[in-house]
C-alpha cells in the first residue's frame, strides 16, 4: 500500500463510525479534487462502490464520465483495467480465452480485461449486444465461465461503465438484463461557469489524475463495506422500499417497472448513504434520495408517456418517479 493509502486508512482499524467517516471523506476529497463542482455525482459513485454494486455513467461526450471513473479507481490502491468498447470488440477480449500451449500440450486460460478490482467499461454502448452481454455473469456472479471452467474475479469488484445517450451516432441500446445489473446510473451534466473556468486554469498544463494518489487499499475497502452492510434497516423502511417498487410495476405510464433486484439494491445503497451521514440506521430520506439513481435506468415508459408533450423518456421517468414518491405513504414508524 502506498504512503497516501496508509494515511487515509491507517486509523481505520476494526472500523468505527469515526474511522469510516475519516476514510470515506478522504476518498470524496481525492475524487472531488479531480471532478470540480460535482459533489453529488462523486458521493453517489462512492455509495455504489461501497454497496458492492456497479455504476453506469451516462451523458454526452466531454463532461467527465471517464475522468470520474478513473479518479474513483485511482483513489483505491487496487488493480484497474480499462476496456474501450468498440464495434469490433469481441466477448473473449473481455472475459478471456483458452489458448493451446504447445509445450504443455494443453489449453490454458488467458484472463481478459474483466479480471481486475475496478473495471472501466468506456463507452459500453458502442459495442455489439453480444459483447455487452459478456459482462453479465461477472457483474452478477462475480465469476466468468470460459469453455466450461469457472474463474472468479478479484474482490472487491466494481464495473464502472460510461455510455453516450442513445441519440448519439454509433450506439447500441443496453439490453434490459444488462441495465438491471447496474445498481446506480448517474449523469454528470455540464459544469457551472465557475467550475469550467477553474478547470481551464488548473488543467492547462497539468492532468489532475497524475497528482492523485490512493487513499485506501483494496483490502481495507472490505472493512468499509462490512461496516455499511451492518447499518440497521427497520421493517417499516423495508416496507417503504417495497411499496415504491410495487408502485412502479402498476403505474399506467410504465411498461416495465423496477425488479426485485432493484428493491434489494435500493436498500443496500441506502445503508451506505446513511453511513456516510454518520448514522447507523436508514431513514426514509435515504431511500428517496436514491430512488431515481437506482430505479430510473430500469424503467421503460409506455410509448404514449415517453413522447408526451415532446418530453424525452428520461424526463417522463423522472416525473413518474416524483409522483410515485409523493403518492407512497411513509409509515409513521419509519419517520422516527
Amino acid at each position: 500500500m502506498t504512503d497516501a493509502a496508509s494515511k487515509g486508512s491507517g486509523a481505520l482499524g476494526a472500523t468505527t463510525a469515526e474511522g469510516f467517516a475519516r476514510v470515506t471523506d478522504a476518498i470524496l476529497d481525492a475524487v472531488g479534487s479531480v471532478i470540480d463542482g460535482k459533489p453529488d455525482a462523486v458521493r453517489t459513485a462512492l455509495v455504489c462502490f461501497l454497496a458492492e454494486g456497479h455504476l453506469l455513467i451516462e451523458d454526452v461526450p466531454g463532461v467527465g464520465k471517464t475522468m470520474l471513473a478513473r479518479a474513483l479507481a485511482t483513489s483505491v490502491d487496487a488493480t484497474v483495467r480499462r476496456i474501450q468498447f468498440t464495434p469490433d470488440l469481441l466477448p473473449g477480449d473481455v472475459t478471456g480465452v483458452s489458448v493451446f500451449n504447445p509445450v504443455e500440450r494443453e489449453f490454458e486460460f488467458k484472463p481478459g480485461a474483466i479480471f481486475a478490482n475496478i473495471v472501466i467499461a468506456d463507452e459500453i454502448n458502442r459495442s455489439s449486444p453480444k459483447t455487452q452481454s459478456a459482462l453479465l455473469e461477472a457483474m452478477e456472479e462475480r465469476q466468468v465461465t470460459v469453455d466450461g471452467r469457472t474463474h472468479f474475479v478479484p474482490e472487491p469488484f466494481l464495473v464502472v461503465a460510461t455510455q453516450n445517450p442513445l441519440e448519439m451516432e454509433g450506439t447500441y441500446a443496453l439490453p434490459e438484463a444488462q441495465r438491471d445489473r447496474f445498481m446506480i446510473r448517474i449523469s454528470m451534466g455540464y459544469p457551472d461557469a465557475r467550475s469550467e473556468a477553474l478547470m481551464l486554469r488548473q488543467r492547462d498544463t497539468v492532468n489532475p489524475l497524475d497528482e492523485l494518489t490512493p487513499v485506501v487499499s483494496a483490502a481495507e475497502v472490505a472493512s468499509l463495506v462490512a461496516w455499511a452492510r451492518a447499518v440497521h434497516v427497520a421493517p417499516a423502511i423495508e416496507d417503504y422500499a417495497v411499496a415504491l417498487a410495487q408502485a412502479t410495476r402498476t403505474h399506467s405510464d410504465l411498461r416495465l417497472g423496477a425488479s426485485p433486484r432493484a428493491t434489494l439494491q435500493l436498500v443496500r445503497a441506502a445503508k451506505v448513504w446513511a453511513a456516510l451521514d454518520g448514522r447507523a440506521f436508514v431513514i426514509p430520506d435515504d431511500i428517496t434520495a436514491l430512488l431515481a439513481p437506482v430505479f430510473a435506468h430500469r424503467l421503460i415508459p409506455t410509448r404514449a408517456a415517453g413522447g408526451a408533450r415532446g418530453s424525452s423518456a428520461a424526463d417522463a421517468i423522472a416525473t413518474i418517479l416524483e409522483r410515485i414518491a409523493a403518492s407512497v405513504r411513509v409509515p409513521i414508524a419509519a419517520r422516527q
